[in-house]
């Protein structure tokens, strides 16, 4: 089987991301990821670029990698002393060959060019390091040029040769058939680095080893310049699942690595952001909810499963749910419901849903407990049939309520010190006549399920008269009605 060689950029042009700066310790910590990923080349940093940068790449190097440990230098001598001093394991180094950048980045001729290349790539050998070379902006460049540049590195000693799509123009079928013509003279490694600028980097990727390159730069969360480079977890499966090759990376690690690198850069990953974004492996319509716990492959990709990147599959719950979904969800947290249980569950889900609430593990706990808890509509003396409030500036809160009891319709109005206090209090009038003595609120808990102005009220009480005592529940986005439901919940069973 083939086998394509990763070459992580993280640490170097990931860190290029406006608004990231890791310190020595979190590229350590990210350093020693990688390594346990099982990627083949770290390019630890920019040794040149700061004093900091260069003792960061100087102890990643010094950490006893399995992973080959790579500094970044231009073909300037002080920046490949830094990558010698830093004793890393591979010198990267680079210059531009591209019309645009020789005109007006460095302002040199191709001759100049050639031979400072040549140079540094023979500079870099002959003081016993290994090196890879980069022909910046090869994607732009004249083709006879790239290659003369190619083959003068190749002669001087260069292990492998990148060509980079330094700003994302190329698209796959260009790629591919410029890694096809290179082939024909390159006989070292072929590396590809791709920029995302017209979101083509992974697929550019891709097909680049179509196309014969033996090795993939890439970046774990598509971290870097601009819109980013290829994404390390999509590449690599890519190549595994699409095409069938083989990489060194232990697939069942990404997961983990990505989020690790999600939390120290402060690059948040969007939701569906493939193979590791939150809804990766999440699934809320019933009609695909269904089809994933019969056969997961019915709606995810064939061959890739959420276990084989670290993650998990998720059922979402919202609006689009299906009973399917609800029923598997609460399984797995251990509920037992019936059938009308799981119906009344669902609905609430989906009617929390078109209020735009997202419901979450804990409201659905929360949910189920409700309904679980509740006297069977057969057994219910009091329903709630109606509850207003009047709440005016400078007086007491006013409720009104309409019940039906035993069949029977009841109302009330009465005041109180607040609402659930009020429409508590309108309750017991509605009720007078019912029951052993007064009714008694005992114990009252308010929790606000999952934090935010939206969040789901869970009431939980204690409620009473002459005989007999109970814990109720009651669950609603608004505090009022989840201390209402929780209210008549305790009703029902003192009174039934």
């Amino acid at each position: 089987m083939k086998k394509i060689a990763v070459f992580d950029t993280t640490l170097r042009d990931g860190e290029q991301t406006p608004g990231v700066a890791l310190t020595v310790d979190e590229k350590i910590e990210i350093a020693k990821a990688l390594d346990e990923l099982g990627v083949d080349i770290i390019e630890a940093g920019f040794p040149i670029s700061s004093e900091g940068d260069f003792k960061a790449v100087k102890k990643i190097a010094g950490l006893g990698l399995d992973s080959t440990v790579c500094g970044l230098a231009r073909a300037l001598t002080p920046d490949l002393d830094a990558c010698i001093n830093a004793d890393v394991g591979l010198v990267h180094t680079f210059i531009s060959t591209s019309p645009q950048h020789l005109k007006y980045q460095i302002k040199k001729s191709e001759d100049e060019v050639y031979d400072m290349a040549v140079n540094a790539v023979q500079y870099v050998r002959d003081h016993g390091f290994r090196c890879l070379f980069s022909p910046m902006d090869a994607s732009r460049s004249d083709i006879n040029y790239l290659k003369k540049v190619c083959m003068g590195v190749q002669e001087a000693g260069a292990e492998i040769i990148n060509i980079p799509d330094t700003v994302g123009q190329m698209y796959p079928s260009r790629m591919k058939a410029l890694i096809e013509e290179l082939r024909k003279d390159i006989k070292v490694k072929i590396d590809v680095h791709c920029h995302n600028d017209f979101g083509m980097a992974v697929a550019n990727t891709l097909a680049s080893v179509e196309g014969g390159a033996d090795q993939v730069q890439v970046a774990v969360n598509s971290l870097g310049e601009r819109a980013g480079n290829a994404d390390l977890e999509q590449v690599v499966m890519g190549i595994k699942i699409l095409y069938g090759y083989d990489t060194n990376i232990k697939t069942e690690r990404i997961y983990g690595t990505s989020k690790l690198v999600e939390r120290l850069t402060g690059i948040r990953l969007m939701p569906n952001f493939p193979i590791v974004g939150d809804n990766a492996f999440a699934h809320e319509s019933g009609i695909h909810t269904h089809g994933v716990l019969e056969k997961a492959e019915t709606f995810e990709p064939t061959g890739l499963t959420p276990e084989m990147v670290g993650a998990r599959r998720r059922l979402v719950l919202g609006k689009h749910v299906g009973v399917h979904g609800v029923e598997a969800k609460l399984k797995d947290l251990g509920f037992k419901v019936s059938k009308e249980q799981l119906n009344e569950i669902t609905k609430k889900v989906k009617d929390l849903g078109d209020l735009g609430k997202r419901v979450v593990e804990d409201d659905l706990i929360a949910i189920a407990s409700d309904i679980i808890g509740r006297a069977p509509k057969e057994k219910r003396m009091v329903e709630l049939i109606d509850l207003r409030e009047d709440l005016s500036l400078g007086k007491k809160p006013m409720a009104y309520v309409a019940l039906e009891v035993k069949g029977r319709k009841k109302m009330a109005t009465s005041e109180g010190v607040g609402p659930v206090d009020a429409a508590l209090n309108a309750i017991r009038e509605a009720l007078k006549g019912y029951g052993k003595g007064r009714i008694r609120l005992e114990e009252y808990h308010l929790d606000a399920i999952t934090g935010g102005s939206d969040a789901l009220a869970d009431v939980t009480i204690r409620v009473s008269d002459e005989e007999k005592s109970t814990i109720a529940r009651g669950v609603h986005e608004d505090v009022v009605m989840a201390s209402v439901v929780a209210f008549i919940n305790g009703l029902n069973r003192i009174l039934g």
